[in-house]
């Protein structure tokens, strides 16, 4: 039933199942990892599979310092554009129409997930953390690459008060490259920190 279904597909849709049903996976596994925490230590997967999108670019990066050209945003946009084509194919006949509404949606998708993210780490951050007090001297580590000389802002995850939190971060030495280990040296806002290679601490 399976096969017959599948060779009845046209080259394209055979291509787009497939990387819409990896997409599909890829986000379910982000998902519980998210959830479970796994991802917030120790070079998770989000940590390692982010850096192959990211941008030191200004441009690549939206209000609150969440940087646009991330895997998880790829597969976000994947998501949303393949699942809308597949299910819009047969009320939209005009492929090119088609291509651009389900682009859109992918964009749509991608904002959505964005700013719930972006509103659940406030969220957490908000809680009764004093960072001002609590996360000066903090060990970490690097999430999103800092570029060097505080040109720009990347993301650590720092373990502060036995739980661990995200935040935007400078430094002023050199690139931080993602996975790197850090340790705060001044909390700049209530968001923002000030960290620095925890290797530049051993003699």
């Amino acid at each position: 039933m399976i096969s017959t279904w599948w060779a009845s597909l046209s080259v394209i849709m055979k291509i787009l199942w497939g990387v819409t049903l990896t997409a599909s996976l890829i986000f379910l596994i982000q998902s519980i990892m998210t959830f479970i925490g796994a991802d917030a230590g120790e070079g998770g997967i989000d940590a390692d599979v982010d850096t192959g999108f990211e941008s030191d670019d200004a441009d690549a990066t939206v209000e609150g310092g969440t940087n646009l050209y991330t895997f998880r945003n790829f597969v976000n946009f994947i998501l949303g554009f393949g699942w809308s084509a597949i299910l819009l194919q047969d009320k939209i006949q005009s492929v090119p129409l088609l291509l651009i509404v389900s682009a859109v949606i992918g964009v749509a998708l991608v904002a959505v997930v964005m700013y719930l993210f972006k509103w659940l780490s406030s969220m957490q951050q908000s809680g009764n953390i004093n960072v001002y007090k609590s996360a000066v001297g903090c060990i970490g580590s690097v999430y999103l690459t800092i570029p060097g000389e505080r040109k720009g802002e990347g993301k650590v995850q720092i373990s502060i008060n036995s739980a661990v939190r995200e935040y935007n971060a400078l430094t002023d030495g050199d690139p931080l490259k993602t996975g790197t280990q850090i340790r705060v040296v001044e909390v700049l806002s209530p968001d923002t920190l000030l960290v620095e290679p925890l290797e530049s601490l051993i003699v």
